[in-house]
């Protein structure tokens, strides 16, 4: 039975304890996992994330469900809206045998999401419990730091500026793209660089996890983005 049925967390938990006491809004959505392709990915009707910012209550709407997908030549794709979400994945692909524990893992994104988390409190070979720890503790910032502690990958690669972005991978690897390297903040870096160079990546990985990070970007802006990375040549 598929854990991500579709469901909503209304305690301060996991990516809902953001400003929780302060907003209004006291829930956020966990959209429903299906398999599928790109024509599958919308977006949603449902708040996912939901912060204060200089008073502000920000509500970010996500995608309408997630999705997994295998690309033309195989590739495992997970499709979801907050980076937390990827370390369930990553056990779920790991178990799975798709890519070898103690391989690399490249993370392309605005952001190094390696927060320490609030604990380390999960049994890995537990598929119950990897759900739980991923709903309930991890948050957007905080889920690498756990899968380098138990091993799943030995050596980190961040990707987030012009320099990094050109980093040489060797070896195994899985690829972690946070669409919001594509948002406005990032346009510093030529947008073809960006591009071309995640295509580059998507060939040569084993797994690919995806957020579209609807606090960070439109959603609008990164669906469209990520359909191309799939469907258009190297520019």
């Amino acid at each position: 039975m598929e854990r991500y049925c579709g469901f909503f967390i209304d305690k301060p938990v996991g990516n809902n304890i953001f400003s929780y006491e302060d907003r209004k809004n006291k829930k956020i959505f966990v959209p429903k996992l299906i398999t599928g392709d790109l024509n599958d990915i919308k977006e949603g009707k449902e708040i996912v994330f939901n912060e204060i910012d200089e008073d502000r209550e920000i509500k970010a709407y996500g995608i309408e469900k997630m999705v997994e997908m295998n690309t033309e030549d195989g590739k495992r794709v997970y499709i979801f809206d907050n980076h937390n979400h990827a370390f369930y994945f990553w056990l779920k692909s790991l178990k799975e045998g798709l890519f070898k524990k103690g391989c690399t893992l490249v993370h392309v994104d605005q952001h190094k999401d390696t927060r320490e988390p609030s604990n380390y409190d999960v049994n890995i070979d537990d598929i119950d419990d990897i759900f739980r720890y991923t709903n309930e503790v991890l948050n957007v910032g905080s889920f690498i730091k756990p899968a380098m502690k138990y091993g799943i990958f030995s050596n980190l690669i961040i990707m987030d500026s012009t320099y990094s972005l050109k980093e040489k991978v060797e070896g195994e690897y899985v690829l972690d793209i946070d669409l919001d390297i594509f948002s406005k903040d990032m346009d510093y870096i030529p947008f073809l660089d960006r591009f071309n160079r995640i295509q580059e990546l998507i060939k040569g990985a084993k797994l690919i996890t995806i957020a579209t990070s609807p606090y960070f970007i439109e959603q609008d802006k990164a669906i469209k983005v990520l359909k191309e990375l799939f469907t258009y040549d190297i520019i």
